[in-house]
């Protein structure tokens, strides 16, 4: 069972570094087709499955789905431990079935993971837990599993960019960090000292409240007009600043998702407009 998890996991990571549409650290998809993004996942199995489900990218050739932070959260063995490592493995499958549409991005929790920093959920310090059941299930060959993961984590991209102008990434950096943000980690090679407080690919994944003015400062920068983040928990799936920006979550029973077609252009009200509530798909 650990080698075909294993398995599963380098050709995923074969499958990140290899992806067509990657220019270094980040996705740029064509003109053609449409898109799904999701919000943080957090190991909600039900909720994955409506997504894929949702996606339906066996008869859907043109379309491409944006997956994030798939660990620390849902089901747990019977001593507690964090089991969001199966969802895990199942988002992994599909990449490795649509190489080129499913694309993941770096969140928050994929560095904590890999750093093996404390990161709470829910009153739970997640990587203890989610270690403590790889430990369970795999015995001796946890750590090799466990290295598997954490080479496949640090192996995706950072965000997406589409034609239409609308940029995905699990955050930006907080208002107080953009002047230390470097905006070349996006074209060069990703090192583990980028994912360390308080360097760049940090900053970028555990950012919170971004101001309207900050978010033109990106939009110039990043040459795009509207953003699409996750990170930042949402009761109610989503919420917009009603100018330049749309948070979603994916991780709970009023969780979002987001359509938008690659070669129409947008407003946030349109973008808005696009939500999909994942407890509608059947």
């Amino acid at each position: 069972m650990a080698e075909d998890l294993i398995k599963l996991l380098e050709t995923g990571i074969a499958a990140n570094q290899q992806d067509k549409y990657r220019k270094a650290n980040v996705i740029v998809l064509p003109e053609q087709g449409d898109l799904v993004i999701t919000g943080d996942i957090h190991g909600h199995r039900r909720n994955f499955e409506r997504i894929v489900t949702y996606s339906n990218l066996e008869n859907n050739p043109q379309r491409h789905l944006i997956l994030q932070e798939i660990i620390h959260g849902g089901a747990e063995d019977n001593h507690g431990g964090c089991l969001s490592f199966e969802v895990l493995a199942e988002a992994v499958k599909l990449k490795v079935n649509f190489p080129d549409r499913v694309h993941f991005i770096l969140a928050n929790h994929d560095t904590a993971f890999i750093n093996n920093s404390d990161v709470m959920k829910g009153g739970k310090e997640m990587n203890a837990s989610m270690r403590a059941a790889l430990k369970r299930r795999f015995g001796n060959n946890m750590k090799t599993v466990e290295s598997a993961i954490e080479r496949f984590l640090f192996s995706q991209p950072l965000a997406v960019k589409t034609s239409n102008r609308i940029w995905i990434s699990h955050s930006l950096p907080s208002d107080r960090n953009v002047e230390k943000f470097d905006f070349t980690i996006f074209d060069r090679t990703l090192k583990i000292v980028d994912i360390v407080r308080p360097n760049s690919a940090y900053l970028l994944t555990w950012g919170r409240g971004q101001s309207v003015d900050k978010l033109e400062f990106f939009a110039g920068r990043l040459d795009v007009d509207l953003f699409v983040l996750g990170h930042q928990v949402q009761e109610t799936g989503w919420t917009t600043n009603n100018k330049n920006l749309v948070i979603l979550d994916s991780q709970h029973n009023h969780g979002h998702l987001l359509r938008v077609e690659l070669d129409s252009q947008y407003t946030i009200d349109k973008l808005v407009k696009s939500l999909i509530p994942i407890a509608s798909i059947c």
